[in-house]
């Protein structure tokens, strides 16, 4: 199988920098590092090429740097798949959402940071935002990270104590547009839950931990 074959990675920013002939050595410099950029090449004369020169000449203009590897998860995280994120000054505060490409991490959709909401309500809309975005295109997996939000999106019904005030009231708004949403139309991208104790953060995290 492929993950089974020998490969090498080529970091160019992180905890340290140079060749690594494993993923869980090179992984132990770009886990958790904003910013990392690295990849990965099938022979080390091509790794030390790529090494040589200069990362963003090294990668497609699409491709940005991941804390995911396909062959190191290729199995269990689909690749046709987006995943949804949301972040929140304060519980509740100023909340943002949005959603990014599972592997390459391109970014989709972003609402925010002027929203003032929790994190729950954020992971909700950010997925009825891309069941909506992909409402043709229902191969798509969504992966979030927040069982609430899953909750919320089988029952079509968010339940928050959240009040609504003058800070609240757009996403008080946006909750109902989104509740109305889901009951009017069909939808069967599969919605699934991101397993981070053994992935990592989801990559559409905002890194504000």
């Amino acid at each position: 199988m492929a993950k089974n074959k020998k490969k090498y990675y080529v970091v160019w920013e992180g905890r340290q920098t140079g060749i690594f002939e494993t993923w869980n050595e090179c992984q132990k410099y770009i886990k958790g590092y904003a910013g990392a950029k690295y990849k990965s090449y099938k022979s080390k004369k091509e790794a030390e090429a790529a090494y040589a020169g200069n990362y963003y000449a090294a990668v497609e203009k699409k491709e940005k740097a991941s804390t995911i590897d396909l062959d190191q998860f290729g199995d269990e995280i689909i690749d046709n798949s987006i995943t949804v994120d949301a972040a929140c000054s304060g519980n509740p505060g100023k909340m943002e959402y949005r959603g990014v490409e599972t592997f390459s991490k391109i970014e989709l959709f972003r609402q925010g940071p002027y929203l003032h909401g929790t994190n729950n309500i954020g992971e909700f809309l950010a997925i009825v935002h891309a069941l909506a975005l992909f409402q043709n295109n229902q191969d798509v997996v969504i992966y979030t990270d927040s069982r609430t939000a899953m909750a919320w999106i089988r029952n079509k019904k968010v339940k928050t104590t959240l009040k609504r005030n003058k800070d609240t009231a757009l996403i008080h708004e946006m909750i109902l547009r989104a509740e109305d949403w889901l009951k009017k139309n069909d939808y069967s991208n599969p919605l699934k839950k991101w397993e981070t104790k053994r992935w990592g953060e989801i990559p559409a995290d905002f890194g504000r931990k």
